[in-house]
């Protein structure tokens, strides 16, 4: 098919052409070349502007056909996907727990009913606002903004006061983030109602046991001596029955606190307190040893503080066999200090040294029971550490024996007989 005279190399020479013809009239009629000329530019002019008005040209190739098939394959498809993603944030929408989807920046891009009655986040006022700063000065607000690395457990729920939520910070999408907050008030209340009942039950049995040791200690098993051995053993339950409302008591003390009062505790006469109980406790059986290193002392509640290392100092002498070792040791971290007691003991399995700190959790009852212990010590040792910012660590293998250490950071020592940081 020849190519139009318009789309060929004609056109050109054409328009030149008439170019020169207009500038031979223009000097034939009188001298006037330019005028000519300019004429038949204008002419020429007009011609290509009309020629590419009326033109029809196909800047981009048509669709192909679609088929009838195709096309309602393709409609069921994005209706398929559309309730699909309206059922999704229908169900997103009815969680209990409250979701807020955050962009990288913490903007608030979407949230559910619970969000509203947990956070008291509102609609729509508050898409695309910083969530921390909508939050204001709530310890909440406080996590974001320090990144929220790790979950935020039991803390007020901003949109209600008289409840408690914990939170999570999860990862999603592209450079998104999802906050999740879980409303924790009737495990709270649950919680609280077990220690009142705890507390209760153990002020009401401390009179009842007073009485009973008491009465017991009157008795003289010479003026019985068939009795003799039921009651020696009926004292030595009365006086560990004593032992576990004393311990219960102190524990529901510590979990009601969220401070302590802090003082000096000086820890050289503390080590040597606990090698006097150590030894007393031990009477000769165990070989004792303390070494003091960390020339410093620390900062917190003396009493507390010598209620939980006595209890690691004296659960090593009653797990070691006789002839065994036992170290008590205060040295220097880069952390700060440790303290810790190190025994040559029966050692603990690995599967138990998790649960060691809950309350009544014994590796052997038998054996405990033997010794003494209430299964509450370490419970104890726990909360008063928590107390401190101090934390607790286990070391332990079967046959081993372990080591028990109590881990201080800077903030917590003092320079001996000073009152500056050590």
């Amino acid at each position: 098919m020849p190519e139009p005279f318009y789309r060929s190399w004609k056109l050109p020479a054409a328009l030149a052409a008439g170019l020169v013809l207009g500038g031979l009239i223009g000097a034939w009629a009188g001298g006037r070349m330019a005028l000519g000329v300019a004429l038949v530019a204008v002419a020429e002019t007009v011609f290509l502007l009309t020629r590419i008005r009326h033109e029809t040209r196909h800047i981009m190739p048509p669709h192909p056909t679609i088929s009838p098939l195709q096309h309602d394959r393709f409609m069921t498809r994005s209706r398929r996907i559309a309730s699909s993603l309206r059922d999704l944030r229908s169900a997103a929408g009815s969680l209990p727990d409250a979701v807020v989807l955050l962009d990288n920046e913490q903007h608030v891009r979407w949230f559910n009913h619970a969000a509203e009655d947990l956070l008291g986040l509102r609609r729509p006022q508050d898409r695309g606002i910083h969530l921390h700063e909508r939050l204001g000065t709530t310890e909440l607000a406080g996590w974001l903004q320090d990144g929220a690395h790790e979950p935020l457990n039991d803390v007020v729920a901003p949109g209600h006061p008289n409840r408690h939520i914990n939170v999570t910070l999860l990862p999603f999408g592209r450079r998104q983030r999802l906050l999740l907050a879980r409303d924790i008030s009737h495990l709270t209340r649950l919680e609280q109602i077990r220690r009142d009942f705890v507390a209760n039950v153990s002020h009401e049995l401390r009179t009842p046991l007073t009485v009973i040791h008491g009465y017991l200690e009157l008795i003289d098993p010479e003026d019985v001596p068939e009795l003799a051995p039921v009651l020696g053993e009926m004292r030595a339950q009365s006086k560990r029955m004593g032992q576990i409302v004393e311990d219960l008591l102190t524990l529901s003390r510590l979990e009601t606190q969220d401070h302590v009062t802090d003082e000096r505790v000086p820890m050289s006469p503390l080590l040597a307190t606990l090698r006097k109980e150590a030894e007393a406790l031990s009477q000769g059986r165990h070989h004792i040893t303390v070494e003091n290193s960390a020339e410093a002392d620390l900062l917190g509640s003396a009493k507390d503080l010598h209620s939980a290392l006595s209890n690691l100092m004296s659960n090593a002498v009653r797990y070691t066999p006789t002839g065994g070792s036992i170290t008590i040791r205060w040295k220097r971290t880069p952390e700060g200090a440790v303290y810790s007691v190190s025994d040559t003991g029966f050692g603990i399995p690995a599967a138990h040294l998790a649960r060691l700190t809950e309350r009544f959790y014994r590796v052997s009852s038998s054996r405990s029971r033997d010794s003494g212990g209430t299964g509450l010590g370490l419970s104890i040792v726990k909360h008063v550490l928590n107390l401190h910012q101090a934390r607790l660590e286990i070391q332990s293998e079967p046959g081993q024996g372990s080591t028990f250490s109590c881990s201080f950071g800077h903030d917590r020592l003092l320079k001996p007989g000073g009152p500056d940081e050590a």
